[in-house]
């Protein structure tokens, strides 16, 4: 019991992890806060030397960095909000079943969300779904029995009623595409010329809307938790193919309305018979009524 108290006294109160390359630092309170999960067990019932650490003496946990923030937040205050348009469910359920807390885990099943996009605790049973339904087609059936008695001569089906996607509204607005991409020339210019490389491509717009179109391909990992009304310039793409992000603007209405570039030259060295390279900045504008 000693060597217990021992062990839990060594830890700081303020502690640093590195998540799969993501630094977060937090309260020990914090990561204690759910008994009998992983990160209980190891910063109460293990020797801090026994825990694998980076090279700056962080806590070290190869697991999804980016997704650990949600865990965090849960961690804190025992409630979870999502953002809006999440679309990795599947995935943060996997990361709350590796640290053993079993209480998130059963809130990323099938769910009811409320207005503000909280999640509500009450899951879905599909067997009470079923009934709800089996009840609406019996109540149908009734109905209709009593009002054409005579021509009951085949049994009523039920099928759930859906909205044609294509129905659905499309919200209105500008999102812009830019990119930095760079190209060398050399003395040969059919021979030596090296294309476009592009090192990221960023997305302006609403949040809402590049998280609609984007979904997650959008890398939010720059300006997290923005509110869905609110503008950014900070959301970046998970790919690097100008004509992937085309199709996918093109594919929900969007269409090209502006562009414009910029660009400079250098030289690689003071001759100027070296190889030049070129960068530039180009951003397309798109919109959609």
């Amino acid at each position: 019991m000693a060597q217990s108290d021992s062990q839990r006294l060594s830890f700081p109160e303020i502690i640093e992890l590195n998540v799969g390359g993501q630094v977060y630092v937090t309260q020990r309170e914090t990561l204690i806060a759910v008994p009998n999960s992983l990160l209980w067990t190891t910063f109460t019932q293990r020797n801090p030397s026994d825990i694998p650490k980076d090279s700056k003496g962080r806590y070290f946990f190869d697991r999804d960095g980016f997704l650990f923030r949600y865990v965090l937040d849960y961690l804190r205050d025992l409630n979870l909000v999502l953002p809006e348009f999440f679309k990795e469910r599947s995935r943060l359920q996997k990361e709350a079943d590796f640290f053993q807390l079993q209480e998130l885990s059963k809130r990323l099943r099938p769910l009811a969300f409320s207005k503000d996009n909280s999640v509500s605790e009450d899951t879905v049973d599909p067997e009470d779904s079923a009934l709800a339904s089996a009840l609406s087609c019996a109540s149908i059936a009734t109905v209709e029995g009593s009002r054409h008695a005579s021509a009951m001569s085949s049994p009523i089906t039920c099928s759930p009623i859906t909205t044609p996607r294509s129905l659905i509204p499309s919200k209105s607005g500008y999102i812009t595409i830019g990119y930095r991409g760079s190209y060398t020339i050399g003395r040969d210019i059919q021979t030596d010329a090296k294309f476009r490389r592009v090192a990221r491509i960023t997305v302006c717009s609403k949040t809402s809307l590049a998280k609609e179109v984007f979904g997650d391909t959008l890398n939010e990992s720059r300006d997290p938790d923005r509110p869905p009304e609110r503008y950014t310039s900070r959301y970046y793409l998970k790919y690097n193919f100008l004509e992937q992000a085309f199709d996918r603007l093109a594919e929900v209405g969007f269409r090209m309305v502006a562009c414009n570039s910029t660009g400079t030259c250098a030289y690689t060295s003071n001759d100027p018979n070296e190889d030049k390279i070129w960068t530039s900045y180009t951003e397309y504008v798109f919109s959609r009524e």
